[in-house]
Order: structure tokens, then C-alpha cells, then sequence
């Protein structure tokens, strides 16, 4: 198992990494194309992004490699040979399990220790990317605003040589009211060897520029604004352009979430928590402290009364220089009624009271905002960390999870290969990383719990992995349409047909006159059945009979000792016949609990109705074909008179 498993893990992971790699090259894109970065810089940015994408494209290759494995097992027939010797689907996948169980823990202890520094490195790159200035690229025809403070148009480049031909410069770098309009036939343009500044060389050129800082100094008056016309031959200006790249510093990234381990993640989330809490109370302290309903009181003398024990008991000498003091101190409240004491106020000062409260108002509904802005910033720092705590959690368990949905799946589609396992695991996937997605942003964003919102796929998931092993292990068909198909017909009351055919050597030949009893007696049946069930069963005799109905299980039972026996027989007509009993097995018409604890369940009528209505609505088919039994009884009765008198003849 082992042998088949591992190469097509190694290959699954393989192709899985490079799609997940891919899909961040197209989100990155922007931030590195023409930037003129080096090709290790490059390569150093593609592994820690392969480092931090291998819990991403882990659990997918899982779920393709067991997927292949079971199916081309299945595909091959080795997996019902080894069925067939008696080793169970279990015990077949209990190697696979324990390999499992160790990639796993390697994948927690991968996402606890090598993932941080990953992403520490890469997102640190990619921000030292965003900030470096583009590589220069000057089109023909259009202006070209990449270099600050300039506005550059070269209507003609020659590729060969490099010269640029007529060339228009807007020099704005010194303020727009002191722009410079250079104009010059050729030029070129070319780095410094430090690629800090850019060298741009002007041929046969005017410039022009206005002075509208001169100003007159005696009478402060502005007058015709002048301006300097300059005719050149050759010009070098030298343009500030940083074009290397610099790295920035990994402290920045360490601090975030990204970049801790589960410890440091668990002592972040503590002091955190602390602080968070600290300044809740002291919020809180200000509201109280700053509400307008307040009791004024005044202190009065304190009361003091004093006991001295009795001289004449034994235990005196103890208790002589001991008093017992008791202190009363009692403040008279003052009620006092705001509406009287303001209606009591002149008119101007009434205006003054309310420009105050309200402007009191304005100052303490900012203040709240402000700390409410405050608190949201940590407490969404707070959850990134308890969702980044979680993951270090979810991403291994997802690993299994998948696996138990992987295999099994594969045991029962038995096809291998690489078109129907993908086509399934893709599928799978997305299903999941949409769910799983769904409860990130509701934990982020304080919806849910972390631990509800980060465990919310696997708690889908895991269902249907134990749901698909169990029916794998039972070896169940859950993908052929026709079980799906014939449910549909059960729901509707179109049941499924008998086949029978003539047998080419009968060895027992059918007694019909037995079986004419038979049929008398199933006759009799179908019609106290008929006649005792005219009318839907009242809903609390429903829910306190329970269990099986006796009468429709003797009505099945005799039905089919009729078919088995009368099968037998060499006439083509009895046998077309017998196809037209309807099969009675699979009615659920009975309530699970009968009396009193059928009653009781029957009382929670959001369960008892709608399980009421459903056997109700079957009790038709039912009685539907009991009618139909009772008919066919009548004409299979006559073709065996017939086929007797036949013979007696």
C-alpha cells in the first residue's frame, strides 16, 4: 500500500504546490513586473512562497493520492481480491492511516516553526518589492510620468542606437508655478553607475521657465511676471531615480501575527486580553464618572456609642482595655429635580444650559467613538491572533479528515487514473475552502468565536468522511443513479416492478390448490385491511399505537410465499401475472415510539406533525397497492382454475 501511496502523494503534492504557486504568481503580479528585480531575488520570493502555500496544497494532494491509490485498486481488481481473501477495507487502509497520522504531526510542527519564518520572509519581500521605484520604460507617443517631477514625451525612439528623438520636458519638481518647458531635438538617457540618479543628455534644445518670485520691492506690487528663454547645444540634467533594491527589515513582520509560533501566539493573546480588559474598565469608570445622574450628599458628625465590659466576671483582666466602639455615619440624600430647577432659569440662561449639554454632548460622543475605534483595532488584532492560534490546528486535522473522505470515495467510484479522482477532489476542495473561508471572515471579524469559525469545515467535512468509510467499509452504492432514482420513484409512489422469469427446470412442482388457499386468504386480508383503514388514522392514536403495522407485514409476508411457490409454474400467463404484485417492503408508516412515550413525542408537533403528514401521505401508496393485491389475486386465482381444468381435461 505503501509502495502505491507515497510516489502518488509525492506526484499529487507536486502538481498541487505548483497550481496553488501559480495562483499567487497572477495575485502578485503587479508588485513585480517591471520592476527590473533580479532573478534570485525572484527565486528566493517563489520558495518562501512555495514554503508558505505547503498547508494550502497539502490536504488537496491528500485527498487526490488516496483517491488514485483506492481507485486504481479498485480499478484493477486488487481491491476485491483482497476483500475476497478476507481482509477488510480497515485493515487495508491501516498502513496509509499510520503514514497519516505522521505527516500529520509533521504538518503541525511544519506550520508551527517553518511557516512564520516563511512568511515573515515573504511578505517582508514583497513589501520591499512594492516599494522599489519601477524600471524606466519610456513609450513613443504618449508622456511618460514615472520619474517624480517630471513629464517626459519622446514622439520617436531608435532602438538600435538608443536615441530618443523629438523630445518635450515638463520640469515641475520645483513647484508648478515655477515650471521649466524643455524642448530639444534628440537625447538619451542612461543610469548612473549607482543607480540613484538618472542622466538625461538634450541635443540642440530651448528651455523655458518662468520667474514669478521676482517681485517688486518698493511698491509691493506684482507686475508682468518675466521669464527665461535658454537656446542649448547640449544639456545633461541629472534626475534623482533610485532604482536599486533595498530589503527592508524582518523585525516589522516578526511582530505580526504571521510570524509567531503557537507559544508566542499564546503569550500575545494573554497580555492582549489583559490589556483589552484594563481598558474596558477604566471606559467603563468614565461613563459612570461622567453620567449626569448624580447624589449629592452631605456628611454629618459621626455617632459614637461605647460599651465597656462588666468589672465582676473572670475573664475581665482580658478584656479591660478592650472597647468595643460602633460607628454610625449617616448622609442626608438630596433629591434634586433638574426639569423645576431649569424651567426656574431665565431664557438666555436656559440657551446657555443647552449650547453647554449639548456641546458636553458633541465632547463625550467623540470621546466614546474615539475609544470605541481604539478597542476595535485590538480586539481585531486579538482575533487574527486566536485565528492564526487555531490554524496551526485545523490544517493537520484537515489532512486526515481528507484522507478519510479520499479513500473510501475511491473504494466505491473504483476509478483511477487522473480524470474522474480530479475532477472529485477539485470539486471537494473548493467546496471546502469556501466553507473554510466563510468561517475565517466570520471569526475575523468578531461574528463568531474563533474556535467556531476556524473549525467550521472540519466539522462539515468530518460527517462525510465517517458517513462515505462506513459505506465504503459496507461496501454500499452510493454513486449508481439507479438507487437515487428509485428513492425518487418510492417518494412519488412509483415502486420498482418484479422480474420473473420461467425457469428451463422446475424440480418442485407448485401445488395450486395450496397456493388457491393462499390466495383466498391473502384475499381476506387485503379486504379487513381495506375495510379498517377507509379514513387517515387519527394523529394521537397514530403516535400511540406505534411500531409495525401486523396486518400490512402478514399481507407482505403471505404475498411472497404466493410468488416464491407459484414461480415455479411452466404457464406464461400466471407467471406475467405474478409480476404484478406490488412490492410492500420499505413503507414507513409507523411512528418509532408507541404509547405513552409515542404521546409525548407526538406533543413536540415541530417533529410529530411533519412525521405524521409523511406516513399519511405514504398510507395512500399503501392502500393503493393492497387494492392492487386484492385485484390481482382475483385474476391469478381464475388463470389457475383455468390452467386445473385444462389439465383435468
Amino acid at each position: 500500500m505503501l509502495q502505491t501511496f507515497l510516489p502518488l502523494f509525492f506526484m499529487t503534492f507536486g502538481i498541487c504546490l505548483f497550481i496553488v504557486l501559480m495562483q499567487f504568481l497572477w495575485r502578485y503580479i503587479d508588485d513585480m513586473v517591471g520592476k527590473g528585480l533580479d532573478i534570485p531575488v525572484l527565486g528566493e520570493m517563489l520558495f518562501y512562497a512555495a514554503l508558505s502555500l505547503v498547508p494550502m496544497a497539502l490536504p488537496l494532494s491528500i485527498l487526490l493520492a488516496s483517491l488514485m491509490t483506492f481507485g486504481n485498486l479498485g480499478e484493477r481488481l486488487e481491491l476485491l481480491a483482497m476483500k475476497s481473501a478476507g481482509i477488510s477495507l480497515v485493515h487495508i487502509m491501516r498502513p496509509l492511516i499510520i503514514t497519516l497520522f505522521f505527516i500529520s504531526i509533521g504538518a503541525f510542527f511544519f506550520q508551527n516553526n517553518v511557516t512564520p519564518i516563511s512568511q515573515v520572509k515573504l511578505y517582508t519581500l514583497l513589501s520591499s518589492m512594492r516599494q522599489k521605484s519601477p524600471e524606466l520604460d519610456i513609450p513613443e507617443g504618449a508622456f511618460c510620468n514615472e520619474i517624480a517631477g517630471y513629464n517626459l514625451y519622446v514622439k520617436q525612439k531608435d532602438k538600435k542606437t538608443g536615441l530618443l528623438r523629438d523630445i518635450m520636458i515638463y520640469d515641475y519638481s520645483h513647484g508648478f508655478e515655477q515650471a521649466t518647458v524643455i524642448v530639444a531635438d534628440s537625447g538619451r538617457l542612461k543610469t548612473a553607475a549607482n543607480k540613484l540618479f538618472l542622466v538625461l543628455t538634450l541635443y540642440n534644445g530651448e528651455s523655458f521657465q518662468n520667474l514669478k518670485e521676482q517681485k517688486n520691492s518698493v511698491n509691493k506690487k506684482q507686475e508682468a511676471v518675466p521669464y527665461r528663454r535658454e537656446t542649448f547645444a547640449t544639456r545633461e540634467i541629472l534626475i534623482e531615480f533610485d532604482a536599486n533594491f533595498t530589503r527592508l527589515d524582518d523585525s516589522y513582520m516578526q511582530n505580526q501575527y504571521v510570524g509567531k509560533g503557537l507559544k508566542e501566539l499564546q503569550s500575545s493573546i494573554d497580555s492582549m486580553t489583559v490589556r483589552l480588559d484594563s481598558i474596558k474598565n477604566v471606559n467603563a469608570q468614565a461613563v459612570i464618572t461622567s453620567s449626569y445622574k448624580k447624589t449629592l450628599g452631605i456628611p454629618s458628625t459621626p455617632v459614637t456609642t461605647t460599651k465597656q465590659t462588666s468589672s465582676g466576671d473572670k475573664n475581665s483582666q482580658d478584656n479591660i482595655s478592650n472597647l468595643q466602639e460602633e460607628t454610625e455615619e449617616k448622609k442626608p440624600v438630596i433629591v434634586m429635580n433638574y426639569d423645576s430647577l431649569y424651567q426656574a432659569q431665565t431664557p438666555a440662561t436656559q440657551s446657555a444650559l443647552l449650547s453647554r449639554a449639548i456641546t458636553d454632548v458633541d465632547g463625550l460622543k467623540s470621546n466614546y467613538f474615539f475609544n470605541a475605534a481604539i478597542l476595535g483595532d485590538d480586539a481585531y488584532r486579538m482575533r487574527r491572533h486566536f485565528t492564526e492560534w487555531h490554524r496551526k490546528f485545523t490544517v493537520p486535522f484537515a489532512c486526515i479528515v481528507f484522507f478519510f473522505i479520499g479513500a473510501p470515495l475511491g473504494a466505491i467510484i473504483r476509478k483511477g487514473g487522473l480524470g474522474m479522482p480530479v475532477v472529485i477532489s477539485v470539486v471537494l476542495f473548493i467546496f471546502y475552502y469556501i466553507i473554510d473561508n466563510i468561517g475565517f471572515k466570520m471569526a475575523r471579524d468578531g461574528i463568531w468565536d474563533a474556535w467556531e469559525g476556524m473549525w467550521l469545515s472540519s466539522a462539515i467535512l468530518t460527517p462525510l468522511g465517517i458517513f462515505l468509510t462506513y459505506k465504503a467499509v459496507n461496501d454500499s452504492v452510493i454513486l449508481n443513479g439507479d438507487t437515487y432514482i428509485n428513492a425518487i420513484k418510492n417518494l412519488f409512489g412509483k415502486r420498482s416492478g418484479r422480474n420473473i422469469i420461467r425457469k428451463e427446470v422446475i424440480i418442485l412442482t407448485p401445488d395450486y390448490k395450496e397456493i388457491t388457499e393462499k390466495i383466498d386468504k391473502l384475499t381476506a386480508l387485503a379486504q379487513q385491511f381495506l375495510q379498517n383503514n377507509k379514513r387517515w388514522r387519527p394523529y394521537f392514536s397514530f403516535w400511540k399505537q406505534g411500531n409495525r403495522d401486523h396486518t400490512v407485514s402478514e399481507i407482505s409476508d403471505l404475498m411472497e410465499d404466493i410468488i416464491e411457490e407459484t414461480s415455479n409454474s411452466d404457464q406464461n400467463l400466471i407467471l406475467n401475472k405474478l409480476m404484478d404484485y406490488p412490492i410492500l417492503k420499505g413503507y414507513n408508516i409507523h411512528s418509532p415510539l408507541s404509547g405513552f412515550w409515542g404521546i409525548l413525542l407526538g406533543l413536540i408537533l415541530p417533529i410529530g406533525i411533519p412525521f405524521y403528514l409523511i406516513a399519511m401521505y405514504k398510507r395512500r401508496f399503501l392502500i393503493h397497492d393492497i387494492k392492487v393485491i386484492w385485484k390481482t389475486n382475483k385474476e391469478l386465482k381464475y388463470l389457475i382454475n383455468e390452467n386445473l381444468e385444462t389439465q383435468a381435461i
